[in-house]
């Protein structure tokens, strides 16, 4: 019985073919348009949500930082900058506290390049300004580590980042850093 309803039903001609595409068209469109609405909806509030928190992240309330500066390495053009070598007068000027990590000559100099961070121009500068051992850059102060860092001109930041110091203090015991076992594979 269903069966023959159903072969009732079923378009014969092209005209019948055509009616029901435009109504299975058309319903298509119906919800294709009331689901465009209600995501558009959905998004707008999310997006509301969002610009309302980054206002209340984003804080340009900032106190500069106080002592951090770059060192002018280039020139507009291009060309290098020649950086004033340390003289003894810059050094004997310094707030640099010898008092307090010690004084040291080059007859008792460390293989400062061990370090990480140190190479053979930072070496050279370092002895420039009287440091020589791991036992005076193991016992630096944060006032010491600082005023290093502008006499050598030297990435500040860069020493508490690398942690010289505490290189410094393992290489006195006679230990070896991971940065230097890798030296002294090579």
């Amino acid at each position: 019985m269903l069966l023959l309803l159903t072969k009732n039903l079923a378009p014969t001609t092209t005209w019948e073919y055509f009616i029901v595409f435009l109504i299975g068209f058309g319903c298509f469109l119906i919800g294709w348009i009331f689901s465009k609405r209600k995501t558009k909806r959905k998004y707008v509030k999310l997006l509301e949500e969002c610009e309302s928190k980054k206002a209340e992240i984003i804080n340009t309330n900032y106190a500069p930082s106080e002592g951090v500066r770059a060192v002018k390495t280039r020139e507009r053009s291009g060309k290098a900058v020649d950086a004033d070598e340390t003289t003894k007068e810059d050094i004997d000027n310094s707030s640099l506290n010898f008092e307090s990590f010690g004084v040291a000559d080059a007859s008792q100099k460390d293989d400062l390049k061990r370090i990480k961070g140190v190479g053979p121009f930072i070496e050279e500068k370092l002895n420039t300004i009287g440091i020589y051992t791991f036992d005076q850059i193991s016992r630096f102060t944060s006032e010491d580590i600082q005023t290093v860092t502008e006499l050598i001109s030297f990435f500040p930041g860069r020493i508490e980042r690398d942690d010289w110091k505490g290189q410094a203090a393992t290489l006195k015991k006679g230990g070896d850093t991971d940065f230097s076992k890798r030296l002294s594979s090579k």
